[in-house]
């Protein structure tokens, strides 16, 4: 069938997610061949803005099935959906090896910079969005040219998510995983396993957007049983 990026756009948001862009590879983006040895020629990228498809995953059956990774099972059955209706591969950050390089791919699908805290953040959202997986196409689609406003972290004054870590995590020289998951292990992580990360919570940029409590917390408390396997 014919398929044009509105369709696409239409179907991932119907499938619960947010579309993040699109872009034409290149041989340094390392995207892999299709199964059948076609070149990729045009790749959509999914994921998540602030809290606006949170309530998709939690009225799911993986939300509520008691097995590891929830929301990783939910967004694999999604986007396998969406592949087959639009004869596409599905792509994700949490199946490898490989890992695919999907900080780099973002930013070639849509305006976004790394943070002081190694995250993406957008110029709209700030830190509060996410990428699920990537639809790789073997049809070229006609993509709508970019608008890249600058980094909002070229103007930030005093960089509060630096200064914000209870235990210290970030600094200039990065993130300190150790550290990180020593303090929620402790009283001084209380607050970031109820509430968010406090360094995310700290940034200025895109705070209407800023996921709820329950969204902020399960995010942290996946990060920290992922790192404990």
């Amino acid at each position: 069938m014919t398929t044009g990026l509105d369709d696409l756009q239409n179907a991932i948001e119907r499938a619960g997610f947010a579309y993040r862009g699109a872009f034409h590879p290149q041989t340094a983006d390392g995207v892999p061949p299709l199964a059948n040895g076609q070149p990729c020629q045009t790749v959509i990228l999914v994921g998540m803005v602030g809290s606006e498809q949170w309530s998709s995953f939690r009225c799911s059956a993986e939300a509520e099935d008691g097995l590891p990774d929830p929301l990783d099972r939910w967004g694999h059955r999604q986007l396998t959906r969406l592949a087959k209706a639009f004869n596409a591969e599905a792509l994700e950050p949490s199946k490898g090896p490989p890992w695919w390089p999907f900080q780099r791919w973002a930013q070639r699908a849509e305006a976004v910079y790394p943070s002081p805290l190694g995250l993406l953040i957008h110029p709209v959202y700030g830190l509060w969005h996410s990428y699920r997986g990537a639809l790789a196409l073997a049809t070229r689609l006609d993509l709508a040219p970019r608008h890249d406003d600058p980094s909002p972290c070229i103007s930030c004054i005093g960089q509060p998510c630096l200064r914000t870590c209870p235990v210290q995590a970030y600094t200039a020289d990065g993130f300190a995983a150790d550290v990180c998951i020593g303090g929620l292990k402790s009283a001084a992580g209380l607050a970031c396993l109820g509430q968010g990360c406090a360094a995310r919570c700290a940034c200025p940029v895109g705070r209407s957007h800023a996921q709820a409590p329950e969204q902020a917390s399960f995010h942290v408390r996946a990060f920290l049983h992922n790192q404990d396997l």
